[in-house]
């Protein structure tokens, strides 16, 4: 059960890296870094807890620390990436089809 769990995190985390090698834009290889890249770390340090827990009896406190530190702060991470490349102009993949944040500020603009 442990090594299928560690084994899923690394497939995703091939996942991940073949998504930041593959993909077009910085926004797309974001969401492919944040998502399955947190997802990976996740189950090898959830298979590391219980590897702990179950075969040597010691409960750690510390990587349970780090599922919460790595849930809550990749994807926001991520988030604020993504963000700063748009503020600073980096322009969208040329097949992208919507730029939400483009209509969000024309909206703000014409209501004020």
């Amino acid at each position: 059960m442990i090594s299928i769990i560690v084994l899923l995190g690394a497939l995703l985390s091939l996942v991940s890296a073949i998504g930041l090698v593959r993909l077009p834009d910085i926004y797309t290889r974001s969401h492919a870094a944040t998502k399955s890249a947190t997802l990976s770390v996740l189950c090898i340090l959830f298979g590391l807890f219980l590897y702990f827990a179950l075969v040597d009896g010691y409960v750690s406190a510390r990587i349970l620390l780090g599922i919460v530190f790595v849930f809550i702060t990749a994807p926001v991470g991520g988030h604020l990436i993504a963000r700063a490349a748009y503020h600073s102009g980096v322009s969208l993949w040329e097949s992208s089809i919507q730029d939400e944040l483009h209509t969000k500020k024309k909206n703000q603009h014409s209501s004020s």
